[in-house]
């Protein structure tokens, strides 16, 4: 028969054991790793962005200036008859209900049109939008071949990620990532010409 003491030694020295093992098994599985910070609204930023984003959204606001224009002087003509009818109604001088009902039929038409208007315009707009969604994966797949280049195994984007607080200027690999797809992805203006 097994002594109390024997038996107490075994299982101390086999959990000792067991213990060792996982502590062991976690110590070998804990991984290495470089952590950088990038901000990706950085990357359609006008003047030290990403070029190719310009040019497509240069290309964009050139293709929809006019519809804006429009919605623009729609815009203000509503303002003007609000403005008009307003004055009309104040009046003390009198003034026929006819003619007032008749800029108010006129009004309601406008505002209908406009919005009309102002809903196939930005329809469209989402439809050519979509020229961005090639590009986006194109700088996704850069930001992976860049990762792995600079020996980095986990980027946060400070753009999406609310929680970051702050990062050392070091981790912030916004500019560098920039610079160097700008050099190996020069952008063109033909690589845009995707009718709607």
């Amino acid at each position: 028969m097994i002594s109390k003491k024997i038996f107490l030694f075994i299982i101390v020295a086999a959990l000792s054991a067991v213990c060792s093992q996982h502590a062991a098994a976690q110590t070998a599985t804990v991984p290495v790793g470089k952590i950088a910070v990038i901000f990706s609204e950085g990357f359609q930023d006008p003047k030290q962005g990403i070029t190719k984003f310009m040019v497509i959204q240069n290309q964009l606001n050139t293709e929809f200036k006019k519809p804006q224009t429009e919605l623009d002087a729609a815009a203000q003509k509503v303002q003007a008859l609000q403005t008009e009818i307003g004055n009309l109604q104040k009046s003390v001088a009198p003034v026929d209900p006819k003619s007032i009902q008749a800029k108010i039929d006129q009004l309601d038409q406008l505002k209908k049109d406009s919005q009309r208007k102002l809903e196939d315009t930005q329809a469209l707009y989402q439809r050519r939008a979509a020229l961005l969604t090639p590009l986006q994966e194109e700088v996704g797949k850069a930001l992976d071949v860049f990762a792995k280049a600079h020996g980095i195994t986990l980027i946060i984007d400070g753009s999406q990620v609310p929680g970051v607080i702050y990062a050392a200027d070091a981790m912030d690999v916004t500019r560098a990532f920039i610079s160097e797809y700008n050099s190996k992805n020069p952008a063109t203006a033909a690589s845009t010409t995707a009718k709607p």
